[in-house]
């Protein structure tokens, strides 16, 4: 299997995190005995950092902590406690409401760009991944290899040496291109008498990072964090068991084993046979059978496609439909009621009814309520990777993808154009083009890593009303990265004039159609204004 590079630590390091880790060599471990806001801390700085989650609590949390309560622990030998009451409960009675009350932090380290999909896929989890936009990917693992995921099959194959090289030589070029790309940025947007050096830096890294993270292969490695419940836990282990791909297979055991030193009894249903063995075995077979079945029904195969955003579903009525749950709600009648009162109203009156509902909205947090969810939109979407990675989170949305490939082919951003770097950016592209292509009759779900985050991918997004809204007005920020911000104002257009949802689409009144050079200066200025604020405060 592939080999996960083991941190090292001085003995002084290890004692103290065996106290708060329950794993000190893998790349999968819980976090226990520290107060949630510090996990909540941790996980947020682990997003922005090219560090381990325990080499970052070492350096900049460990030394602003009590840690002297804490020194007979070892929370690497695994939590007994309450597992009696726990398997009592959970097991003999088979409440499984139980299992929704007992949460854990897990860093998983080391996975790859299409591992990090697999997990983030699950509905009622937090997740946090390293960020593409605030850490060069160049930084290389403690034995010296680029951060990528290395196959055992694709190694052990005729392909093996090539794999490697061609992974290397595609880092090598993000590699050349990053200094070069912001020297070029440093010239071109020079720095303000009102900005210090370090939110200068920030936000031109940004801008370099952002344009060049295409180069970056489907392999490339991540760091991600999670928060979930014991159920949550369990439905993801479920799905990593079935998943075709081998390193989410392998990596679902490696789970496990650090999750049953916290919560134990939440899964132990895991391995019987006739509860867990069934469910990997249904969840297998569907996929095999639906697949088969378009397979033998499909003619059409895939077209070259540049960008695009496509409205597929709507409800022609979900204005009505909106308007009839606020009178619901807010009535005392039944249903067919709020739909005769609905239907009495003029234009005019609708539009009032919809903006007493929603109110004054001062900022994008300030949404409306559950009537917003009366009615769904579903989006085919067509773009880039990196832009998928990033909407792809968004856990109320229902999120359908198909493989990665590069039969879709793929765009040189223009500010790489601009800067004279696209012949090396587009030779890299087609680099990776070539090797998925040669691997992808062979080994069609690994062929999936050699394609870089550059190239376009379809998938379908399916949101209520009130979903769409958080979506389109977060993703439309000026801080945002231009291609999603592109998707979301695409997405409100087709909701006011395909849709026809004038009055619904009026209600997203913080979407910023704005164009900024610098996406990230203004937040981190915003930043700095912050750190500020809390210096003088102490």
């Amino acid at each position: 299997m592939h080999v996960y590079v083991e941190e090292t630590f001085t003995p002084e390091e290890r004692d103290v995190l065996r106290r708060y880790f329950t794993n000190l060599d893998g790349p999968v471990f819980a976090l226990v005995n520290l107060p949630d806001v510090v996990k909540g801390a941790l996980f947020a700085r682990y997003s922005r950092s090219s560090k381990s989650l325990r080499r970052l609590f070492l350096d900049e949390f460990a030394g602003d902590l009590d840690l002297r309560g804490d020194q007979t622990v070892d929370a690497t030998r695994g939590l007994a406690r309450a597992d009696q009451l726990y398997q009592r409960i959970f097991v003999e009675y088979g409440d499984d409401s139980v299992a929704q009350l007992g949460g854990v932090h897990l860093a998983c380290e080391q996975a790859s760009n299409l591992l990090t999909k697999i997990l983030e896929r699950g509905r009622l989890m937090s997740y946090l991944e390293q960020s593409t936009r605030y850490l060069s990917f160049d930084r290389r693992l403690p034995n010296g290899h680029y951060r990528f995921y290395r196959d055992e099959e694709l190694l052990e194959s005729r392909y093996g040496a090539r794999v490697v090289g061609e992974m290397d030589r595609m880092f090598d070029t993000y590699a050349e291109l990053v200094p070069r790309l912001t020297a070029w940025l440093r010239e071109r947007y020079p720095q303000s008498p009102q900005d210090t050096d370090l939110v200068y830096r920030q936000a031109i890294r940004a801008k370099a990072f952002d344009a060049l993270r295409g180069l970056l292969p489907a392999a490339a490695l991540s760091n991600l964090g999670m928060y979930g419940s014991g159920q949550a836990y369990e439905h993801l282990l479920l799905r990593l068991r079935a998943h075709p791909l081998p390193e989410a297979r392998a990596y679902a055991p490696l789970i496990q084993t650090e999750l049953a030193k916290v919560i134990p009894s939440f899964l132990r249903r895991l391995d019987i046979p006739e509860r867990g063995g069934v469910w990997v075995d249904y969840l297998e077979q569907t996929r095999e059978r639906a697949e088969g079945a378009v397979h033998a029904l499909e003619t059409a195969s895939p077209s070259p496609s540049g960008p695009a955003v496509r409205l597929v579903r709507f409800d022609a009525a979900g204005e009505r439909m909106v308007l009839a749950a606020i009178a619901f709600e807010h009535g005392a009648g039944s249903y067919a009621a709020a739909d005769a009162l609905v239907d009495r109203l003029d234009p005019a009156g609708r539009a009032a009814l919809l903006a007493a509902y929603v109110g004054e909205r001062s900022n994008r947090r300030h949404r409306p309520g559950r009537a917003f969810e009366a009615t769904t939109y579903t989006f085919e979407i067509v773009s880039d990777y990196g832009a998928f990675r990033d909407l792809q989170r968004h856990r109320l949305a229902t999120v359908e993808w198909q493989h990665l490939g590069a039969d879709l082919g793929y765009e040189t951003p223009d500010l790489v154009r601009e800067a004279g770097l696209a012949a090396p950016y587009e030779a890299s592209m087609e680099r990776s083009r070539d090797l998925y292509h040669d691997l992808r009759d062979e080994f069609p779900l690994q062929a999936q890593y050699a394609v870089a985050l550059a190239f376009h991918i379809r998938y379908a997004m399916t949101m209520n009303l009130r979903e769409a809204l958080h979506v389109i007005e977060l993703r439309s920020g000026p801080q945002g990265h231009p291609n999603y911000r592109r998707i979301a104002r695409q997405m409100l257009n087709l909701i006011r004039d395909q849709a026809g949802h004038r009055l619904l689409a009026a209600t997203f009144t913080e979407v910023d159609a704005s164009e900024t050079d610098l996406e990230r200066l203004e937040a981190e200025r915003r930043a700095e204004r912050a750190r500020a604020d809390a210096r003088h405060a102490t």
